[in-house]
Order: structure tokens, then C-alpha cells, then sequence
């Protein structure tokens, strides 16, 4: 009866015991923590403005155009340069150091024409921003027009945009999904393999104990002889 009631007691417990989570866990759980890192940055991170002013760079009656393409690249390099900012900072009402922070110039490869864009959390500030800098490349470079042969023109003035620039809630919610979804599959990827089950290691130890073939034969053969 004894044996009956500790058989019984130990099917109990075989069923009361858990399973363990499916190998493909972590990647659901790193998809769900990503998009609600993702959401909640989109949510509590305050908007910014981008705006973008224009120039162009237009060379004389003595300089060839392939020339112009040149010096817009050269004058892109400039624009955000410490001289540039200082003639820039007066207009933008900021210092040099956080308004190289907020500023950035581009050129294209195929047209003298030069990007300027200002961020800020304003979009007004943006574009004061964007206009006080693209003025400022254009007085400081027109100095030297003369031994250039190339001048800067405005081609178009930055205005204050209506809808930011920085990603809004649903789309940092997807960006943080598919990157806790991609380090998750990283990691089931690089964990190491599966380790064997509890219940299996009785099996093991029990055919581990069994004597092998060559041992049988060699005990019998003594038994024989004795």
C-alpha cells in the first residue's frame, strides 16, 4: 500500500510540474520590450523642427560652370566652420558651440546648389536658424568673389516647416519592434544549445549502468569454468 501511495504521490507530482517555455521565447519578449522603449521614446521626446535655406553658387563671365561645382562643395565644408557661425550667431541668437549642434550644410554632386538646415524644437527657430547661417556663408565667401570668380546667391529662404521632423509615436513604436525583434533572433541564434531534460538523465544513467556485451560474456565464461 505503501509503494501504491509514494507511485501515485510521484505521478502528482509529474503533472503538477511546469513546462519549460518554448526555445522561440526571447524573440516575442524582445519584440515587445522594443516597442514599448520605441513608443514611450516617441511619446516623451519633444518634437523637432527642420527647415532648409538654399544657395547657389554662380560663377562670372571668366569662370567655367564645372568650377562653380567645385567651390559649392568647397563652401559646404564652410558653412558650419567657427568663422561662419560667429557671423551667423548675432541673427540665430545662439552661441557657436550650440549652434554647430544644430545646423547642418550639404551640396550636391550634380548642381552648385548648397542645403543649409537649422533644427530646433521651434519651427520659427528652424528657420531662423537655416537663414541666419546660409546670409552668413554668403557675405563671408562674396568677399573673396573677385579672386574666386564665383559668388553665393540665395536661391531660397528656409521658412518655418508645420510638421516636425522627428519620428512620431507609431513609427518609433515600429522601429523599436523590429529592433527588439532583430536582437532577439541574434540572440537565440547565439545562445548555446539545449540542455538535456531532467527526466532524460535517469534513462542515461540506467543504460550506462547495464554491463556491456564484452563484460556478459567474459562473466558467464567464469561462471562456466567454475
Amino acid at each position: 500500500m505503501a509503494d501504491t501511495a509514494d507511485h501515485k504521490t510521484d505521478r502528482r507530482r509529474r503533472k503538477v510540474r511546469l513546462l519549460p517555455p518554448p526555445a522561440w521565447w526571447p524573440l516575442p519578449v524582445a519584440a515587445v520590450l522594443g516597442l514599448a522603449a520605441g513608443g514611450a521614446y516617441g511619446v516623451l521626446k519633444a518634437p523637432e523642427y527642420a527647415a532648409t535655406s538654399y544657395i547657389v553658387a554662380v560663377p562670372d563671365d571668366t569662370t567655367e560652370p564645372a568650377t562653380a561645382l567645385g567651390f559649392a562643395q568647397a563652401y559646404a565644408r564652410i558653412a558650419t566652420s567657427s568663422s561662419t557661425l560667429a557671423y551667423a550667431q548675432p541673427r540665430a541668437g545662439l552661441s557657436v558651440r550650440r549652434l554647430r549642434t544644430q545646423v547642418r550644410a550639404e551640396a550636391s554632386p550634380e548642381s552648385p546648389m548648397i542645403a543649409i538646415t537649422g533644427t530646433s524644437k521651434s519651427p520659427t527657430a528652424a528657420a531662423e536658424i537655416a537663414n541666419a547661417v546660409a546670409d552668413a556663408l554668403s557675405l563671408s565667401s562674396n568677399q573673396a568673389a573677385k579672386s574666386t570668380g564665383v559668388h553665393l546667391l540665395m536661391f531660397n529662404q528656409a521658412v518655418a516647416p508645420s510638421d516636425p521632423a522627428s519620428p512620431s509615436a507609431p513609427i518609433s513604436g515600429a522601429v523599436g519592434l523590429c529592433a527588439g525583434g532583430l536582437l532577439g533572433g541574434l540572440w537565440m541564434l547565439a545562445r548555446p544549445g539545449r540542455t538535456r531534460r531532467p527526466e532524460e538523465q535517469p534513462v542515461v544513467e540506467e543504460y550506462a549502468s547495464l554491463p556491456a556485451q564484452g563484460d556478459h560474456v567474459e562473466t558467464m565464461e567464469k561462471e562456466s569454468m567454475r
